[in-house]
């Protein structure tokens, strides 16, 4: 079985990744190959109701395996505890495939732990 990380941590993030977790939960369940576990990183860029929770309510987005509760912070500060904690569970979890969406801190972070990695 692949493992795939998406990583998300603000509003357009969480739009995006609806479409992709729900396409690797049908392939896993039509049973192509070994299947996909995906497992969801949130990074707590966006941590209040209307810019993170309704819209897991309201996309139906499972909830996050990780919650890194980084917050918020100075764009230097916020993406450094990102980039160490994003590390944190790329070490523990071991991913075959990272996925990283749009322009934020969040996105910034996945991506420089994924390559460092």
């Amino acid at each position: 079985m692949s493992k795939i990380i998406s990583i998300v941590g603000a509003r357009p993030q969480f739009i995006k990744a609806v479409s992709v977790s729900r396409a690797i939960k049908e392939f896993s369940r039509k049973k192509h190959g070994p299947g996909i576990k995906e497992i969801i990183v949130h990074t707590d860029q966006h941590y209040d109701y209307n810019m993170n929770d309704v819209f897991f309510k309201e996309l139906r987005l499972r909830r996050p395996d990780y919650n890194l509760g980084v917050g918020s912070q100075s764009h230097g500060r916020q993406t450094a505890m990102m980039l160490e904690r994003i590390e944190s569970v790329l070490v523990k979890t071991k991913p075959d495939l990272i996925l990283v969406y749009g322009d934020t801190n969040s996105t910034l972070a996945g991506a420089l732990a994924a390559k460092k990695l």
